[in-house]
């Protein structure tokens, strides 16, 4: 057999070989499932079995330890897909009221349109439910406070709000990167979600329920949908809320009878001076991040020292993070004397920058522990990383992580990552941001205080 003799064949001989290696070890790794017995898994129920409930499903079917014993949905073909996802001969309900008074159900997981989040989580709280509500987690502003009242009337009960970043494991590495100081002081974050075309209008106009996103009696729009995500990241990532949203927003491309801007621009001003800007809009799905690798939806976060770009995936396509070091300016005329005529200092660009893959515990090696295979396995994948030939990934979708939490939460009582707190703080940020759209003005988040304090009207109010 000939032998490869040139640099470039021996490169790429190398790289076959390390796939193929890191594939092999894969493969090698016995596959065992751990049943947990019937009497350990948590009997849930899922209130709404549209899009999302049906998504949520799918990856909770998977999991030993829930089972789904029941599900609610005004759409019976609805609820028989959604049965035959998750194949337990879970009992149908068209009331979501009925589910909740149904013994046999320990967790409700609610996955219905925006404006009735509070009504069906208040009721799951009130018949003694764990509860896990996606976001975003209210709608009004005297839901924000009843809500919070009434949290704290059941605190045996887990109430988590579905904010997987904080679930996610890269999300968590950056956090504790500036924590620890390594990106420098973070002053600045950009987040976006763009697409193209986003949701369109549907046969049946605002009178199909399909489309609940589009109108605002239903819907807290782009800010909701999508932004309250990355939101709450800044929020997490700042360590606090903003003191102020300004914002435009604008309803220029989809006019389709839909009254919800489709393009939102954003700027929070949190402490210290700190600032996250936002930008969704419905005709451009590029992401200028990830070496333009990803679409959509993004975050950069910026320190004194250093940059993070990351995107949370899906379940094609996993969460990933790149990390730039900030390099030194390099000074080129020092201004040493200011005078009338001398504007200052002028600096030379840096040369270009390779993002770093940031190495989270599933692609660290333990020499002492870690099987041959699988220390190859994890040397591949990272030499793969360092030649940009694949993005690193997380293992698993944060989706997953989120759900098996909440399971866990409900059985030993631990506080969610995306607690109730968490879930008011965004809903706040949504709430507020579409004031200052919609008012053209500076919206401060204590104005909160004084919105919708008529709490006993929240919690009376019934579906309609």
């Amino acid at each position: 057999m000939a032998q490869s003799n040139s640099p470039e064949e021996r490169s790429e001989v190398s790289r076959r070989q390390l796939i193929k290696l890191g594939a092999a070890a894969a493969a090698t790794g016995p596959a065992i499932l751990k049943v947990r017995a019937a009497t350990d898994q948590v009997k849930f129920g899922m209130v709404g079995t549209g899009s999302r409930g049906t998504y949520l499903l799918q990856h909770l079917a998977r999991m030993d330890s829930g089972r789904c014993v029941a599900l609610c949905d005004l759409d019976q073909d609805a609820l028989d897909n959604a049965a035959n996802i998750v194949k337990t001969n879970p009992k149908k309900y068209k009331d979501y009221r009925e589910l909740l008074a149904d013994k046999d159900v320990e967790a409700v997981l609610i996955a219905v349109p925006l404006y009735v989040h509070f009504p069906v989580t208040r009721d799951s709280l009130l018949a003694g439910k764990h509860t896990f509500c996606e976001k975003s987690l209210v709608f009004k502003p005297d839901e924000v406070h009843a809500l919070r009242a009434l949290a704290a009337q059941h605190p045996k009960q887990t109430l988590q709000v579905g904010l997987q970043r904080r679930y996610s494991v890269y999300f968590q590495s950056v956090k504790n990167m500036i924590d620890n100081g390594i990106l420098g002081d973070v002053t600045h974050m950009h987040a976006q979600w763009h697409r193209n075309p986003g949701w369109t209008m549907k046969p049946g106009g605002k009178g199909n329920p399909k489309n609940w996103r589009l109108f605002r009696d239903t819907s807290g729009g782009l800010t909701a949908e999508l932004a309250s995500h990355q939101v709450d990241v800044a929020n997490w990532y700042f360590g606090a809320h903003p003191d102020f949203v300004v914002g435009v927003g604008g309803l220029d491309t989809w006019r389709d009878g839909r009254d919800i801007y489709d393009n939102i621009q954003l700027i929070y001003s949190f402490p210290k001076g700190r600032k996250l800007t936002y930008s969704a809009i419905s005709t451009c799905q590029h992401l200028s991040m990830l070496c333009s690798e990803r679409p959509e939806f993004g975050i950069v976060v910026m320190g004194t020292a250093g940059a993070v770009e990351m995107n949370v995936g899906s379940d094609n396509a996993l969460p990933t993070a790149l990390w730039y070091r900030e390099p030194k300016p390099t000074l080129v005329s020092p201004a040493t004397q200011r005078t009338e005529t001398t504007a200052g200092a002028t600096f030379a660009l840096s040369g270009p920058q390779k993002g770093i893959p940031i190495l989270t515990p599933e692609t660290q090696v333990d020499w002492k522990k870690d099987s041959f295979f699988t220390r190859e396995s994890k040397l591949a994948r990272r030499w793969l990383y360092s030649k940009g030939i694949l993005l690193p990934e997380e293992e698993r979708n944060p989706v997953d992580t989120e759900l098996e939490s909440f399971l866990k939460d409900s059985r030993t009582g631990a506080r969610p990552k995306a607690d109730v707190e968490v879930g008011l703080s965004d809903s706040t940020a949504v709430i507020l941001s579409n004031i200052a759209m919609d008012e053209g003005r500076r919206v401060y988040f204590s104005e909160i205080d004084n919105l919708g304090t008529d709490v006993n009207a929240a919690m009376s109010r019934q579906i309609a």
